[in-house]
């Protein structure tokens, strides 16, 4: 069964996506499409960032055929990148156009695994010269809510829910993180769980109840926590490795 990825307008998402792509990993490859391809797709080189997606689509869908290099061996994983519009989430949107509402819940409902990219919000941003760009974290509780419930309603098959809390180089020093957590066959700093805890308790505090209310709704729920950045690649591999460490066959 394949995994999606999905995410917050303005998480970074696309960014990721592409840089997870870029053959300099160390233990995740994106087998297909291949990086120069995907670059051409979505890089503006006169913005010299990534284009940003149209607000007239519901949803964009890209194919990732990704290989995790683990001690017991190779393990390939079949992901669909969602990019969905602002839009999509809307009840009237949902309303008025419920084919493709319907496309999009068939898709996702048939995932085993959901990466979820979250933005990091206003008082945990440091190293920015405007956090005012950034949702307070009573906006981003409320907006986790809204994940929450369509997790509970619309996708009461997933299993694996992975929260990337991401552009981490703008609350925390990547590299002492990437350090602590980084992961290093049969001798890492921390074990999984360990790892889960740490990044659970630091990061995710203001989403607690909302955590309880997902494990106690969901039967069979696994919710794991991450931080992301597109400047550390061994942060930026972490989920993929779980997911390949913990995927059913």
């Amino acid at each position: 069964m394949g995994v999606i990825y999905i995410g917050d307008r303005i998480a970074g998402k696309t960014h990721l996506a592409l840089e997870l792509a870029n053959p300099q990993g160390n233990y995740v490859k994106v087998i297909h499409p291949d990086y120069q391809h995907l670059k051409s797709l979505l890089y503006d080189h006169n913005l010299h960032s990534t284009k940003p997606t149209e607000a007239d689509k519901s949803f964009y869908d890209q194919y990732l055929n990704i290989n995790v290099q683990l001690p017991t061996g190779n393990k390939e994983i079949n992901s669909y990148w969602l990019d969905t519009g602002g839009e999509i989430w809307r009840k009237y949107w949902q309303e008025e156009n419920k084919a493709k509402w319907q496309e999009f819940l068939n898709t996702i409902r048939q995932s085993e695994g959901i990466l979820l990219i979250l933005p990091p919000y206003r008082q945990l941003v440091t190293n920015h010269p405007n956090p005012e760009e950034f949702i307070t974290q009573k906006q981003w509780c409320n907006r986790f809510q809204r994940w929450v419930n369509f997790f509970k309603y619309d996708c009461p098959k997933i299993r694996h829910l992975l929260l990337c809390l991401n552009k981490a180089d703008l609350f925390c020093n990547v590299q002492e993180e990437s350090n602590l957590l980084g992961y290093i066959p049969n001798r890492s700093h921390f074990n999984w769980q360990q790892r889960n805890e740490y990044i659970y308790q630091r990061y995710f505090t203001p989403i607690h109840p909302h955590i309880k209310e997902l494990n106690q709704s969901i039967s069979g729920l696994s919710v794991r926590f991450f931080i992301t950045s597109i400047y550390n690649r061994n942060l930026l591999e972490l989920p993929w490795i779980y997911l390949g460490s913990f995927l059913s066959k």
